[in-house]
């Protein structure tokens, strides 16, 4: 079960926050016993991107065979 603090991999695409399938954040906020929660994207160097909440199947935990990834994002 995802707790607050946790590190998640976002599962789908969400372009309107410009974010991608495969984005690492933290969640800040765990609703209704994990049916969904609040996350923060942050690029590498601390900027905030997005902080949305979503449905718990839109984010995954990380599992323990992955390596994260760097991509730019268009920053607003």
């Amino acid at each position: 079960m995802i707790k607050e603090l946790d590190s998640v991999v976002l599962a789908a695409d969400l372009p309107k926050e410009g974010l991608a399938a495969g984005d690492i954040g933290t969640v800040v906020l765990v609703h209704d016993g994990g049916k969904g929660c609040t996350v923060e994207f942050m690029t590498l160097t601390g900027n905030t991107i997005a902080v949305v909440t979503l449905l718990g199947t839109q984010v995954r935990p990380i599992a323990k065979d992955e390596i994260a990834h760097a991509r730019p994002v268009a920053l607003a």
